[in-house]
Formats: C-alpha cells, structure tokens, sequence
C-alpha cells in the first residue's frame, strides 16, 4: 500500500469535515455579527440554532460527492450503498435544516409583531396562526422528504408506474377512511384563520372553565383553573356552540346572589359594596350595582354586579366580595341572614294527644 492510498482518504474524509467546520464557523460568526448589529429582530440569533443541521447537511453534501475518491476497496465494493446512504441523510437533514430555519422566522416575526402590538387579542391571533403555519411547514416538509428518501430505492421507481394508476381509487377509499382527520384538518385551518378561538383565549366547553393552551391542525388543549387537560377535536369549535370570554375584548361583568333575610338593611348593603370595590385592586372601576332581583315567602335575593379586566380578575373580585360581604353581615347585622322559623308544638288543640311520661 502507497502513500498515496493512505493520504487520499484522509485527505477526502478529514477535507471535507474541515470545510465543513470552517464554513459552518464562518456561519455563525456571519450570524452573530448581524444579531449584535440589529437587535430589533432575534431573527439572526434565532438562526443560530442551525448550525448542527447545517454541518450535517454540508458534511453529507461534500462526502456525497467525493466518496467515491477515496480509493478505498470497500467504498469501491459497496459504492451504491454507501451512496444511497449518503443521500438518505442528505435528505433527512435538509429537511431538519429547513424546518429548523422555518421555525426561526416565525418565531422572530411573531416576536417582533408581539412587542409592537398593544391589542392582545390580536397577538393571541397571530400566535394561533403562526403556530398552526408552523405545523403545516413541518408535516410539508416531512411528507416531502420522506418521499425523497422513498424514490432513492430502485424498486420505489418501478412501482410508480402502478401506484399513479391506482391513485384515483386509493385517494376515494382513503377519502372515506380519514373523512373525520380530514375534518378536523379543515377545522383546525379554520379556527386559524376565522379568529374563532385563539391560544390564551378563555372558554367554557360542556360547563368547564379553563383557558386554550394549544391548538394543532387536529386536536386542541384547554387547560382547567385546576390545573386539568382537556383535549378534543378541533372540529368541536366548528360544530357546537362554546363560551369564549376573551372574545370582543377582555374585560368582564360578574354578580354575586346573596339570600337574605327580608330586613336586610339593602342601602347600606350598597355602601359596603362600594367600599370593598375601592378597596379592591382586581375592581377595574367601570361599573358596580347592589339591587334586589327576586324575594320569596322566606328570603330575599340580593345581586351585586361588579366589573373586571379579565376572566382571572373578575374570579377574584367576586371572591372578594362574597367573603368581605357575608363577613360583614355576620358581625354587623347578623339579623339579616336566613333564619329558620319555628314554633312549640300546640298540645292544647281539641283531640290532641298529651305526651307520656
């Protein structure tokens, strides 16, 4: 064995892995430079986080096209395999690098639209879209690569011919086969772009509170004031009727039912009300009302309304009130709380029976 033989496939393997390092270093010095000169935009930053799929696909690239310089025996013996290998990961990691470099932009132009914006309603949109355009790149850019990687194999070419033929009655049977995925797919591109539901959005579905956590293309999360998961279709918020809070704007009216007795003192009811709103920071300070709605032979109803920025904060103010309220009828006028009525019993009635020792 020369030298020669010895240094060529060195030169082409440990050639190529410097090229790559050196490019790849070059990169990111680019990249850095870009970020430190405009920090208006994490996009060059973001970009960063490319460098791995980068060396991959440079080093695959460069090895693709030289590995057959090497010289070697057992390239020389197993040269469509090692080729056919080498595409398989050029292909892979190309589509990692492009998801990667996707990902970087959406999140540099949600970035950018989210600290300018002063309307959160609309950055829950936006956050909704750019989440679900995300998800559709990456299926996109999977579903391609990995019929990139198919139509390496000989025997994927020759069964094109046949596949293609059959495609018409294969896509009807699988029509009718995905007919519910394909329709949360739509409904997923819907809720999208339609602004039905967004994440962060507050809802109630089937009589549960909670907030959207995530949505996807087939599924959405609701994320409970317990902490609970709720997942369902996407196709539910398309095809039934949902509470959305957040909807129109964020802020919120609530009430609070106390049942009282009939002299419950309701004007100064009014009073304290007032003054456990001041004294309440979630009280956003709109609008407030203390008015009887309903009486009964027994008790009185007594509605206090109150108002709020958000969903969380009007739970609290009506929270608030509800204790401060009662604690305050309690030790102050404990005589308007419901009282139960009652009487001795009449022995002396005509027929009544006298108690036995």
């Amino acid at each position: 064995m020369s030298v020669e033989d010895v240094l060529r496939p060195i030169a082409v393997l440990g050639g190529s892995v410097v090229i790559t390092l050196v490019l790849v270093w070059l990169a990111d010095r680019a990249l850095r430079r870009m970020d430190a000169a405009h920090p208006e935009t994490p996009l060059w930053g973001l970009l960063r986080r490319c460098r791995i799929p980068l060396q991959v696909v440079l080093c695959a690239a460069l090895l693709r096209g030289a590995y057959d310089e090497t010289g070697l025996k057992t390239v020389e013996e197993h040269e469509a395999g090692i080729g056919q290998t080498l595409s398989l990961v050029l292909i892979a990691a190309t589509a990692w690098l492009t998801m990667r470099a996707a990902a970087a932009i959406v999140e540099s132009s949600y970035s950018r639209y989210a600290a300018s914006a002063r309307d959160a309603a609309r950055v829950r949109r936006v956050r909704t879209q750019v989440t679900l355009i995300q998800r559709v790149v990456t299926a996109v850019v999977t579903v391609v690569a990995a019929a990139s990687m198919l139509l390496t194999f000989p025997e994927m070419r020759t069964v094109g011919t046949s596949m293609l033929a059959s495609a018409g009655l294969v896509g009807i049977v699988a029509g009718i086969a995905a007919q519910s995925t394909l329709g949360n797919l739509f409904a997923g591109l819907q809720i999208a772009f339609g602004d039905m539901v967004r994440i962060g959005d507050t809802v109630v579905v089937d009589g549960e509170w909670g907030t959207v956590e995530e949505i996807t293309l087939t599924f959405l999360t609701v994320r409970t004031w317990d902490e609970r998961r709720i997942t369902m279709p996407v196709s539910y918020f398309t095809g039934k009727p949902f509470e959305n809070w957040s909807r129109g704007g964020a802020q919120m009216t609530g009430t609070v039912f106390f049942h009282l007795d009939h002299s419950a003192p309701v004007e100064k009811m009014r009073q304290r009300l007032l003054e456990v709103l001041q004294e309440c920071p979630d009280w956003d300070g709109r609008a407030w009302s203390l008015v009887v709605t309903d009486t009964t032979p027994s008790t009185i109803m007594v509605r206090a309304l109150v108002t709020a920025r958000d969903a969380d904060a009007i739970w609290a103010v009506r929270c608030e009130v509800r204790e401060r309220m009662l604690e305050w009828l309690r030790t102050e006028h404990a005589y308007a709380l419901p009282r139960i009525s009652t009487a001795p019993a009449e022995l002396d009635r005509p027929g009544a029976r006298p108690a036995r020792d």
